[in-house]
């Protein structure tokens, strides 16, 4: 730091998605869309799920909780966004910023944890069918719901505090449509490689262990299939599975894209562009995966729609 006050930075301007007028209703209208459905899809999954007593088994409160995460840390972002696309001064307080970095660190990180706790949960569905229900008491999910939140709580606090007591005394104009590490440390004139490390270190070992838990709980679920002798039961066994998947590939790949990229080949054009899709669409995809595939969301849905209509 070369010693310029640092301390009277009340606010940052934002540069948002794009300064290309022509693109900024089009865009608005769009994402305006993309948000809605995010915001009345995880809300409606949380709600169905709370209402229909058929629903309250380990996997449906792991994934109501996995919708909050998802609203969470869109909601967010996406109000945000929407009022700067069309608003000529694209300001933030630094108070505000910090908040909204603290909030999408700390649910981004527990659904990363939460999709790991979510796969032992298909391998104890899987593998001990009888003993399920006493192997995933209710206590144990909240206990390991719990921390899941607290350890995505630290590590937002950690990395809050890091980022927010660097000097940014020159420009105040963030280069992302959001508050995010990368952007803010190219505008601090303080040494950023604590910050760096810190990111790198824990951030590394939450994103390794989930990937590492959910790739043992796979391979054991995967041998307990295999012991499954008719070919109904076993596609069944895996059918349940699908939807899990394809939310661990979707939203791991996108964190690991952009987190884990080499510096040489970082873009902050490309970074908004994989920012949008994991902080908007990915939260609009993971109801859209469960709902479409699932049996039991699919009937919860049917009796509400015959409920509200006698």
């Amino acid at each position: 730091m070369d010693g310029r006050n640092c301390s009277s930075l009340s606010e940052f301007i934002l540069s948002g998605i794009t300064s290309n007028t022509d693109l900024k209703v089009t865009l608005f209208t769009t994402f305006l869309l993309v948000y809605l459905i995010d915001f009345l899809a995880n809300l409606g999954m949380i709600i169905l799920i709370r209402i229909d007593s058929h629903l309250h088994t380990p996997m449906y409160f792991f994934l109501s909780h996995l919708s909050f995460c998802d609203l969470c840390y869109s909601t967010a972002i996406g109000p945000k966004m929407l009022v700067d696309l069309l608003a000529q001064r694209k300001s933030i307080s630094t108070a505000g910023c910090a908040l909204q970095f603290f909030t999408l660190c700390m649910f981004v990180d527990s659904e990363c944890m939460l999709l790991a706790v979510m796969a032992l949960d298909r391998y104890q569905a899987i593998s001990n069918p009888l003993l399920y229900s006493a192997h995933m008491s209710s206590r144990l999910c909240s206990l390991l719901m719990a921390g899941v939140y607290l350890v995505g709580m630290a590590d937002a606090l950690i990395n809050t505090v890091f980022a927010f007591r660097l000097c940014f005394c020159g420009s105040n104009e963030i280069n992302h449509f959001f508050c995010d590490v990368p952007p803010l440390l190219l505008l601090s004139c303080s040494d950023t490689q604590v910050n760096e490390l810190v990111i790198f270190i824990i951030f590394g070992f939450i994103e390794m262990s989930t990937i590492i838990g959910v790739l043992v709980s796979y391979c054991y679920i995967i041998l307990s299939i295999l012991k499954i002798r008719s070919a109904e039961g076993r596609f069944k066994a895996f059918s349940t599975c699908a939807s899990h998947l394809t939310a661990v590939a979707i939203f791991q790949g996108t964190l690991l894209f952009m987190y884990f990229q080499p510096s040489s080949s970082y873009s902050l054009d490309q970074d908004k562009m994989t920012s949008l899709f994991y902080t908007l669409v990915i939260p609009m995809l993971n109801p859209l995966i469960y709902s479409l595939r699932n049996k039991d969301v699919k009937e919860a849905l049917e009796k509400v729609k015959k409920r509200r209509y006698f």
